[in-house]
């Protein structure tokens, strides 16, 4: 017995210490936007160096989960598996991740990371506006509060940072929304394919996507014209904050299960706080404190009061 327990004790460190690592390492990505930015990149071409460096992670991440995972290959997909992926892909990745760059030109990272951080929220709506799903009471006030926390922390951050923080707000909530319908949406092929398969394909369909984009948008020469210090913090990005997250988080879950990796997530926004101030600088005061226990404390409730609706 004794056994037992120190095994499900250390099962859950480790799941722990995965989820929030992970946790740490996505906000990290807005720090290193905001940093390459400063070297006169573009949100275009600044992604499309992340996503050119991500896709062969997670190419092969997706051969990984197809021929080897659990023993013995995958069934092929179907060409719904494939309008599928690629819708996934578009919305979850491509737009979201597109959109979240562009915002974080106008806005700090801080905001950034409380506006994706409603996220779960942002789920709820779209579980009522499709399907009819049932908002309760204690939800639509614990909804109510994050969304003060953010309004909180973006009127403080107008003061300074003018009429495009309204800009660089939407953008980043455009993003939230964008991978808020890849939630709802993925559960069907999630089941189907599993989770790291279905994350590899869609990642890898995004990533083509942006190099799509860049070649479109931009000459080829403006690839060669970016500061080193761009390329480089690109790679970081794409190793230590795009594909290591996916698969610290996706570890986590299997030990400790997806709520409490979700209220492990809670240390994001504080990180990426942290960060802000020690590296890029960023102001931190009081209502900035406010406003992120507010988020924090909201998404929290909203999160516990779903857990406990879906288990009735």
């Amino acid at each position: 017995m004794p056994a037992t327990v120190a095994r499900a004790q250390s099962h859950l460190v480790a799941g722990l210490l995965l989820a929030g690592a992970g946790s740490i390492a996505f906000s990290g990505k807005a720090i290193i936007v905001k940093l390459a930015y400063r070297h006169g990149v573009d949100a275009v071409t600044l992604i499309m160096f992340r996503m050119l460096f991500a896709l062969p992670l997670f190419l092969a991440l997706a051969w990984w989960a197809t021929y080897r995972q659990g023993g013995g290959g995958k069934p092929p997909l179907s060409r719904q598996d494939w309008l599928g992926i690629l819708g996934l892909g578009f919305t979850g990745y491509y737009l979201a991740s597109f959109l979240d760059f562009w915002g974080l030109q106008y806005i700090s990272a801080s905001l950034e990371r409380l506006i994706l951080y409603l996220n779960p929220t942002l789920v709820l709506v779209l579980g009522w506006v499709l399907y009819r799903r049932r908002i309760t009471g204690l939800q639509a006030l614990a909804m109510a509060v994050s969304y003060a926390g953010v309004l909180l922390v973006f009127g403080h951050e107008a003061d300074f940072a003018g009429p495009n923080a309204a800009l660089g707000a939407l953008l980043v909530l455009g993003s939230a929304i964008s991978y808020a319908i890849y939630l709802v949406y993925s559960g069907e092929l999630v089941q189907r394919l599993g989770a790291m398969r279905l994350v590899g394909l869609a990642t890898s369909v995004a990533c083509v996507l942006c190099l799509l984009q860049f070649v479109l948008l931009r000459p080829l020469e403006a690839a060669t014209a970016v500061a080193p210090e761009v390329i480089w913090l690109s790679i970081l990005n794409a190793t230590l904050c795009t594909f290591a997250p996916v698969i610290m988080v996706m570890m986590g879950i299997e030990r400790i299960g997806a709520g409490l990796a979700a209220q492990t997530g809670m240390i994001g926004p504080m990180s990426t706080i942290g960060m802000g101030v020690l590296i890029l600088d960023e102001p931190f005061n009081g209502w900035i404190v406010a406003g992120t226990v507010l988020v924090v404390s909201g998404v929290f409730l909203v999160t516990r009061f779903g857990s406990v609706s879906a288990a009735k």
